[in-house]
């Protein structure tokens, strides 16, 4: 059978194995879409970004729902693109701030799941040492590039002692 990013062909349909991804319903893209652009004006692939991060990695929604989600919802009258330096950028209209989900806690389509679980935590936390990690990469201070480097050695050692101990 030939495996492919976490899909395996079974009968002639694809279906996803676990490693993190996490498949929903059209209708979670469009609350999501519609939660984020409440928070910011965004692009297609930011949106994409900010699922990924926002659920530590468990959520990465394609290109393929997000895009014809978008036109749908601009269909709508929900939201309103804009050209900003060659990017679509979106924001919501009137009518979309209204459809948008509840900001209360739980109430965001990506807080809806496996949020207590330490697998989840451990993801999040990885993202988050990614992105602190991006950071330091982009400075050009060198010191701090030879310090950073030092401490993700560190963190890689101690993850693998731990697995040592099993």
């Amino acid at each position: 059978m030939h495996a492919q990013r976490g899909r395996r062909r079974y009968g002639g349909r694809h279906e996803m194995r676990g490693r993190g991804r996490h498949r929903v319903r059209r209708g979670d893209v469009r609350s999501a879409i519609l939660a984020l652009l409440d928070d910011r004006p965004m692009h297609g692939y930011e949106m994409i970004q900010e699922l990924e991060e926002r659920t530590g990695g468990r959520w990465t929604p394609s290109a393929g729902s997000i895009y014809p989600t978008l036109q749908l919802l601009e269909d709508e009258g929900l939201v309103t693109p804009e050209e900003v330096d060659g990017r679509r950028v979106y924001s919501l209209t009137e009518a979309g701030k209204e459809a948008a989900p509840e900001r209360s806690e739980g109430g965001r389509p990506w807080e809806q799941g496996d949020e207590d679980s330490p697998r989840f935590e451990a993801r999040q936390e990885m993202f988050r040492l990614m992105g602190a990690a991006k950071q330091v990469a982009r400075a050009d201070d060198e010191e701090q590039l030879k310090k950073a480097a030092e401490i993700l050695k560190d963190a890689r050692r101690k993850l693998y002692g731990l697995l040592a101990e099993e």
